[in-house]
């Protein structure tokens, strides 16, 4: 096994790992009811507070559909689970590709002054276009079809 093989395995484990624990958070906390958000966003109506009004706002409205928060939650523990497994490494970084993408883009719209977070999801998003890249003799045959 040599060195490439090895760093791939750990960014694999890496981003399994990490969307597991995002999907256990996902269920962790209660569900807080519609008034509870009011009362949370009243608090943050201030004109400098906007911007974890909007972060409250979003996030307590993916919650309140009733479904949202808990299939995001799935769908990250089941493609996490399936990145840390080797044989469904590649399927499971396909499934994860458009939540790490949306993950990143909630912290560069909604969070652009945390740099912090900022490194942490684009590192990840990161990680997954690598985990696919890594596999494209799988896949570059569907972007190109040859004439006969």
């Amino acid at each position: 096994m040599n060195f490439k093989n090895i760093v791939f395995i750990v960014l694999r484990l890496f981003l399994g790992g990490m969307m597991l624990y995002g999907g256990i958070q996902k269920f962790q906390k209660p569900i807080p009811s519609p008034v509870e958000v009011v009362e949370k966003a009243e608090k943050f109506k201030a004109p400098e507070k906007e911007s974890t009004l909007q972060k409250i706002l979003y996030i307590s409205g993916a919650k309140q559909t009733g479904y949202f928060w808990q299939v995001l939650g799935i769908c990250e523990l089941l493609f996490g689970l399936l990145v840390l497994l080797q044989g469904t490494s590649f399927v499971g970084a396909i499934f994860l590709l458009p939540i790490t993408f949306h993950i990143f883009l909630f912290h560069v719209f909604l969070e652009a002054d945390e740099l912090g977070e900022l490194l942490q999801t684009g590192g990840l998003f990161a990680i997954n276009l690598l985990l696919i890249i890594k596999e494209r003799d799988k896949w570059k045959h569907l972007l190109w079809i040859k004439p006969v």
